[in-house]
């Protein structure tokens, strides 16, 4: 799995919803597996909130705790009921009426109704004083307006857009419904700042008692840095044909293991009972699958993004009135032909073969090979195969020049910063060791700099760093991209803007090749022809090979490995392992 800023659910459509859609799994601490109900899962980091509209991460338990009103089908992708019972779509494409199912309850046992729709929307998804990455995927068209949401009667909800919006009905279904009960009080009491106290509820220091949630488990417990546990939840609403509560197994251990070797280290033993496999460890598990009883999947190529990013905010801290990025590195950074020289710079072939031992592919573009939307190579999309000669030549020509073997600027100032990154990743590490080394060979001096996850995060929201390495999930529909791609979005990490509830920012500026990708996204977002929306967003992803805000690095196969006693898995390249956790068993 993916940092946060996007890259929340693997398989996801789109760096948010697929937060809803799918379920992550992923989690230090020896918890063996012991009981015949209980799953065992890794992952990197702990929870940042347990707030889904403030979530930013890409490591949260909301898979778990939420449903969407509809999902996809993990085989065809196509959308079908969850919390909802059905849906009508207008002729025209901008209405959609959803019927909720009937006797749907809360995890604390209240009933879920139309009115915490009508709540999830009009006052926290759309509320501009509430940043939520939601409302940068649900503003429509050029002018950006929202949907309108309203209740028709008990059970009955229609969504409207003021023109067409081609993701309409997957955004409208996808998102988290949030409880009214629980949290209407906090959304309509201001603090002394006059912001709603939502922001500071559900942190991760809030009673797991009153965390309430609509999905297949509830939170029971969270140790900092140990683990999340989370417990069957027993108002969930399906069955099965016997009319048996789901979901059956009924503990869920969300391990937290920063490191990935001791991640490997801890399923070898037995105590988890699913691991992401990371390139290095294949040749190891592969042969183990029988005598070790768990079974590696691949889901084909990675559908998200590795990427590395330049500062390219030019704005002051209001707090210090210090810029973000000292004035020379942000003058070479914002120098376009400097970011393109260091992409022909970075050797991403011999990435591929030593880190991912040959087993990935180059990545070019934000939109993943396998969506309808990318344009590759033969069509055109312009690439940076390794050359060092040809970096060399731009750099000269950009007045950079060698000086005691070290690479200086036309004022003698040497070309030197630092890489971020999240620690415990051992490829991401592997990754920032090489392009230092490959940077080293034009004379610059590449620092890196390991932080944890969520040290990470706020780093980068605080827009406090020269250079990150991390990733993004990615999706077939490039609109769930487009709070990345929006000069106002709260993933456009390369130039973050002010967002909502934050003072303006002295200095910031957007660049013309920045605006013209958000108007092509919401051109995109606006059409309804396949073919001119591809077009629209073949012409974005040209526009970002040439400018390069983020310089994409290699795409790994994906592999998964998970235990034999968990009955009825159905393994599936959209869904994952568990997109129907509902109905797995653990062997007794």
């Amino acid at each position: 799995m993916k940092d946060p800023l996007i890259q929340i659910w693997r398989r996801g459509l789109s760096i948010t919803i697929t937060v809803v859609l799918a379920i992550t799994l992923s989690a230090c601490g020896p918890a063996k597996s012991t009981l015949p109900s209980r799953l065992v899962v890794p992952t990197p980091s702990g929870p940042a909130t347990f707030n889904y509209p403030l979530n930013s991460s890409a490591y949260s338990v909301f898979g778990y705790i939420y449903d969407s009103l509809l999902r996809e089908n993990p085989y065809t992708s196509e959308l079908e009921p969850s919390l909802a019972e059905s849906w009508e779509v207008s002729a025209d494409g901008q209405k959609i009426v959803i019927t909720l199912r009937d006797n749907l309850k809360w995890s604390d046992g209240e009933d879920m109704t139309v009115d915490d729709i009508i709540f999830t929307y009009n006052q926290i998804y759309l509320n501009e004083k509430i940043p939520s990455g939601a409302a940068d995927i649900l503003r429509v068209g050029e002018t950006g307006q929202f949907p309108t949401v309203k209740k028709l009667d008990d059970r009955r909800v229609e969504f409207s857009v003021p023109e067409p919006f081609a993701p309409f009905l997957r955004y409208a279904g996808g998102l988290p419904i949030l409880p009214a009960h629980a949290l209407a009080e906090s959304v309509n009491t201001l603090d002394e700042d006059g912001n709603p106290v939502f922001l500071s509820t559900w942190g991760t220091d809030t009673d797991p008692d009153k965390i309430v949630g609509n999905g297949a488990y509830r939170l029971e417990s969270y140790a900092q840095n140990q683990r999340v546990i989370l417990q069957k939840n027993p108002y969930y609403w399906r069955q099965d044909e016997q009319g048996n509560e789901q979901p059956y197994i009924e503990q869920i251990v969300w391990q937290i293991m920063e490191s990935t070797d001791t991640q490997l280290l801890n399923f070898r033993s037995g105590a988890l009972d699913s691991l992401d496999v990371q390139p290095e460890a294949y040749p190891l598990l592969k042969p183990e699958e029988k005598r070790g009883k768990y079974t590696i999947y691949t889901s084909g190529p990675d559908t998200g993004t590795v990427s590395l990013a330049f500062n390219l905010n030019q704005g002051r801290n209001a707090t210090t009135d210090q810029p973000f990025v000292q004035p020379v590195k942000s003058r070479w950074f914002n120098n376009k032909q400097f970011r393109q020289a260091i992409y022909y710079a970075i050797n991403r072939e011999v990435m591929k073969n030593n880190i991912y031992l040959g087993l990935g592919a180059l990545k070019h573009s934000p939109i993943p090979v396998q969506s309808p939307y990318y344009l590759s190579p033969e069509e055109g999309l312009k690439t940076y195969e390794f050359n060092l000669e040809k970096a060399k030549e731009i750099l000269a020509q950009e007045g950079f020049k060698l000086k005691n073997g070290r690479l200086v600027d036309q004022e003698d100032n040497p070309v030197q910063w630092t890489i971020m990154i999240a620690s415990g990743n051992k490829i991401r590490a592997q990754m920032a060791t090489q392009i230092t080394q490959d940077l080293a060979k034009l004379g610059i001096k590449v620092y890196t700099q390991p932080l944890e996850f969520n040290a990470y995060v706020n780093r980068l929201r605080n827009r406090n760093w020269e250079t990150y390495l991390g990733g993004f999930t990615g999706g077939f529909e490039p609109h769930g991209g487009y709070v990345i791609w929006s000069v106002d979005g709260r993933l456009h990490s390369f130039n973050q803007g002010p967002q909502p509830g934050q003072e303006d920012i002295v200095g910031w500026k957007v660049a013309d090749w920045e605006q013209q990708i958000d108007d092509l996204y919401v051109q995109a977002s606006q059409e309804l022809d396949e073919e001119k929306r591809q077009e629209l967003y073949g012409q974005a992803q040209q526009i970002i090979a040439e400018e390069l805000p983020f310089l994409y690095m290699v795409n790994p196969l994906s592999f998964e490995a998970i235990r034999d006693r968990i009955e009825n898995l159905e393994y599936t390249p959209l869904g994952g392992a568990f997109w129907n956790l509902y109905e797995l068993k653990i062997e007794e």
